[in-house]
């Protein structure tokens, strides 16, 4: 039996990376309007859902590192989102906490994740599971021993 070559159709990883960049494009705009980029979506979304973490919380629920985060935080620090206070007793650790004008943007961000969710075509089930199972993959790949 002959084996062909995997095209890239046949590929998970292409698949991830097709739909990640699908979901980019229809992002883009959306936030556009409200002065936002994906990477500060994703902060003021984890901060709506509890206030008040540090740097180092951000940077591993979001999957970035300090380097990407820190210069991303101050930008939006600039443009009045949220404010960086370091720690009285570690000045190392920085708490990143929502201003008034962030949370003002949180209603207009619901409407935004209709607009998304409408876009899938997928119920709210198979949007679940669909989550589910992407997530389930990426904690399978983390935690493979890298040594195979």
């Amino acid at each position: 039996m002959e084996h062909r070559p995997l095209g890239t159709q046949d590929l998970i990883c292409f698949a991830l990376y097709s739909a990640n960049n699908a979901m980019n494009r229809l992002y883009r705009p959306l936030l556009a309007r409200l002065g936002l980029t994906y990477p500060q979506y994703l902060v003021l979304v984890s901060l709506w859902d509890r206030d008040g973490k540090t740097v180092g919380q951000l940077g591993e629920e979001l999957g970035l590192e300090s380097n990407t985060l820190t210069p991303l935080l101050k930008r939006m620090a600039e443009a009045g989102l949220v404010t960086r206070a370091r720690s009285e007793a570690d000045e190392r650790v920085v708490t990143i906490a929502l201003t008034d004008k962030a949370n003002a943007l949180k209603s207009e961000v619901a409407d935004l994740v209709g607009c998304v969710f409408d876009a899938t075509g997928l119920t709210l089930d198979e949007a679940r599971r669909l989550r589910d199972d992407i997530f389930a993959l990426r904690d399978a790949i983390e935690d493979r021993d890298p040594r195979g």
